[in-house]
């Protein structure tokens, strides 16, 4: 019996591994304007602008910079460097998750 549970526990952690629950993300290019409101102020942020809605976070900025996001538990969803522009990560996941870019940091409840 106990050996049919480790063999069990072994097969789920191998299906299942551990710190890997949320797959790594890809962010995209988009020409299409967000039709969310920002949930930054651009010129406070040295114009980079966070928008959030329809299970999409959408990030405007004027330059080349790192994106990282994470859930409200700190695991790892996305990290990227993205150029200027404005790009989207679609996340299936309904939630509240942490984007940091730069030294700016935003939560964001899809």
């Amino acid at each position: 019996m106990l050996k049919a549970l480790r063999i069990l526990l072994l097969m789920l952690v191998m299906v299942f591994p551990v710190g890997e629950a949320v797959a790594q993300l890809q962010w995209r290019e988009t020409t299409r304007e967000p039709r969310e409101r920002s949930l930054t102020d651009p010129r406070a942020t040295d114009g980079i602008e966070i928008f959030q809605g329809d299970g999409t976070i959408t990030i405007r900025t004027p330059r080349r910079i790192q994106v990282r996001v994470f859930t409200i538990l700190g695991q790892s969803v996305s990290q990227a460097t993205i150029g200027p522009g404005t790009v989207e990560l679609k996340i299936g996941a309904r939630g509240i998750y942490i984007v940091k870019i730069g030294n700016l940091t935003q939560k964001v409840a899809l």
